[in-house]
C-alpha cells in the first residue's frame, strides 16, 4: 500500500525515488510495482488537468430515469457523448448518474433537452449543476483510515495545551456554550420562518431602541 500512497502523490516518480520512499531496495520496488500492474491494481497512467484552464468550466451532475427494458440502448447512447466524463447506476429516484464537462450552461441545457431527450431509453432527468468542486482525491486506500486513526491517538496523547481547559479537543480554549433564550411571544424557534410586515417590523424596532 505504501507504494500507491507514494504513487498518488507523484505517478511519474522514478523507480529509484519510489524505492527511498517506501524504503526498500530499487529491485524490490521495481518488482513491487510491476506486480501491481500485473495483478490490475494499477490499470493505468494519465494526467491530472485543469478544467477550466481546457475550457470546460461548467460541470453538472444529470440524474436519469432510464427505462428497464432499454439498458442496452442507454449505455450506447452515453458512449458516444464526449461531454460524459463519468456514469454510475444508483439506487433511489434515479436509475444513472451522469457527470458531465462544458464550456457554458448552454451546452448543459442542449445535451439534456436534445439529446438525452431524444434517447427512447431515457425516461426522465434531473439536473444539478456543481457550484464548487470541495475535495477530488485520485484514489482512496485502506490505510488512509488507519493513518488517520493514529493521527488522531498522537493529538490525544500529546495533551492539552497550556491554558485549555479540561475536554477541549486538540489543545484548543473551549467556548461556553451560550443558552440560547426560550422562545417568547413572538420569538421563532430554530428552524423556523416568519413573515413580519413592514409596520411590525417599525414598532419593534422603537420598542426595542
Amino acid at each position: 500500500m505504501k507504494i500507491l500512497e507514494v504513487l498518488r502523490e507523484n505517478g511519474r516518480i522514478s523507480v529509484a525515488a519510489l524505492a527511498e520512499r517506501v524504503g526498500i531496495s530499487r529491485a524490490n520496488a521495481y518488482t513491487r510495482f510491476e506486480a501491481l500492474r500485473a495483478d490490475g491494481a494499477i490499470k493505468r497512467f494519465t494526467a491530472e488537468i485543469d478544467h477550466v484552464r481546457a475550457g470546460l468550466g461548467i460541470t453538472a451532475l444529470i440524474f436519469v430515469t432510464v427505462r428497464q427494458q432499454m439498458w442496452k440502448q442507454f449505455r450506447a447512447e452515453l458512449a458516444r457523448m464526449p461531454e460524459v466524463e463519468y456514469c454510475a447506476i444508483t439506487t433511489g429516484q434515479h436509475d444513472a448518474m451522469i457527470q458531465v464537462r462544458v464550456s457554458d450552461v448552454a451546452a448543459v441545457h442542449t445535451m439534456v433537452t436534445d439529446r438525452l431527450a431524444n434517447i427512447p431509453a431515457v425516461k426522465a432527468t434531473e439536473t444539478v449543476f456543481i457550484l464548487d468542486e470541495v475535495l477530488r482525491r485520485p484514489y482512496v486506500l485502506p490505510s488512509d483510515r488507519a493513518q488517520a486513526r493514529g493521527q488522531a491517538a498522537a493529538r490525544a496523547a500529546s495533551g492539552p495545551q497550556p491554558g485549555a481547559q479540561p475536554g477541549a479537543p486538540g489543545g484548543a480554549q473551549a467556548a461556553r456554550p451560550q443558552r440560547r433564550p426560550e422562545a417568547q411571544g413572538g420569538d421563532v424557534p430554530l428552524g423556523k420562518m416568519r413573515f413580519v410586515g413592514a409596520a411590525e417590523g417599525r414598532a419593534a424596532l422603537r420598542k426595542d431602541g
